[in-house]
């Protein structure tokens, strides 16, 4: 066990056995979305975040079947069993504890601290949304009613820590602003949802536990953005889940600058590409490994990533209602005579459903990229 932080409350943060663990040194009041000792509670001792990942988790160990890459697999009938039994091992009473498990690894996780004058807002944060990123009225992946509730990998877990005495109303307002928080930091990495052509406002399993000091002088009111205990909890939230991802997948403005990954959640890929070159030109000759490697050398090209951006940009707003097909047609013919001039828009006919019209552009899109692939290099 190493102590790799303390707290302005004095209370310790432990690395055990994958895990971030809490310890606390007085009378905490916690509001945790876990479903061990969850929602507003005033007896919690500790509280914790498991990284079941292939090196800690049992599953992995004995080769037992586990879901792709979470490496773990359900120790109980119930997630709160389970996480009972992972309380038990990380040597806390599990009738006082909360806690919350990621496949992420608790090196990776994140300590962010800002204080204004005597208030100090501390977040802890693992994550990773590269695999169950998603956007909140996605598609569902299951129906508990149908019992059938399956673990999904790719977590964003906080751990808010207020160093100030907050009235159950209020932390449950600053739980609120946390949330707004950690989309914001994915709307700036431009993260994507896997369940649709959304931009991700989190994960499928995400998790957040709240916790302020109940014997603390400071008594607070307010949580919401206009205050400064809001302001504090966006920032380091914002901060920490930035490089929680960073850590754990790589995930950064410098990864996003990519035409593949800008596109990618419009199911535009390297396979699509090629399987759109053959329709168009069949077997020419050019072989896939070098049409493959000639797209990659374009792929973070600044004029094509920008123009990537911009025409994928057109397509959310069509789908938000924010423009319509004659308008997307217009820009989007503009935007790809700049990818390359031999373009025609002929097929993307505004009288066409939306979804016909947004497959229809997407389309040209590949064919306009193609056409620039050829260009560069010599085809």
């Amino acid at each position: 066990m190493v102590m790799i932080y303390e707290t302005s409350m004095k209370d310790p943060v432990y690395r055990y056995q994958n895990a971030i663990v809490i310890s606390f040194n007085g009378k905490r009041n916690v509001l945790s979305t876990s479903p061990l000792n969850g929602g507003y509670r005033e007896d919690i001792k500790a509280v914790f975040n498991q990284g079941e990942s292939a090196n800690s988790c049992t599953a992995c160990k004995e080769k037992t079947p586990a879901p792709k890459e979470s490496g773990c697999k359900m120790r109980a009938p119930t997630y709160e069993e389970h996480l009972a039994i992972i309380a038990k091992e990380l040597g806390l009473d599990a009738s006082y504890t909360t806690g919350l498990s990621t496949a992420a690894f608790a090196e990776n996780a994140a300590i962010v601290e800002e204080k204004h004058k005597s208030l100090t807002v501390t977040a802890i944060v693992t994550g990773g949304v590269e695999v169950n990123g998603g956007r909140v009225g996605d598609p569902a992946s299951f129906d508990e009613m149908d019992k059938k509730v399956p673990v999904r990998e790719g977590t964003i877990n906080i751990i808010l820590l207020i160093d100030a005495n907050l009235p159950p109303g209020t932390l449950t307002r600053a739980l609120v602003t946390c949330t707004e928080a950690k989309t914001a930091a994915l709307q700036e990495l431009m993260a994507q949802s896997n369940y649709s052509s959304g931009l991700a406002t989190g994960s499928g399993t995400d998790g957040t536990i709240v916790v302020s000091n109940m014997e603390s002088d400071i008594h607070l009111t307010w949580a919401g953005k206009h205050s400064k205990l809001g302001e504090l909890i966006g920032r380091v939230v914002i901060k920490a889940v930035k490089e929680a991802l960073y850590k754990q997948t790589g995930l950064s403005p410098q990864m996003q600058h990519s035409l593949l990954r800008r596109i990618k959640r419009y199911k535009v890929t390297e396979e699509t590409m090629w399987n759109r070159y053959r329709v168009l030109f069949g077997d020419d000759g050019y072989k896939k490994f070098d049409f493959m490697h000639n797209l990659h050398l374009l792929d973070r090209q600044e004029d094509l990533v920008t123009l990537t951006s911009l025409y994928v940009h057109l397509l959310d707003q069509l789908q938000w209602g924010l423009l319509n097909k004659r308008e997307v047609k217009k820009a989007s013919e503009f935007i790809l005579k700049e990818i390359a001039e031999d373009v025609v828009l002929e097929k993307a006919d505004p009288s066409k459903s939306d979804e016909d019209f947004i497959k229809d552009l997407l389309e040209l899109y590949e064919e306009t990229l193609i056409s620039r692939i050829r260009r560069e290099s010599g085809v």
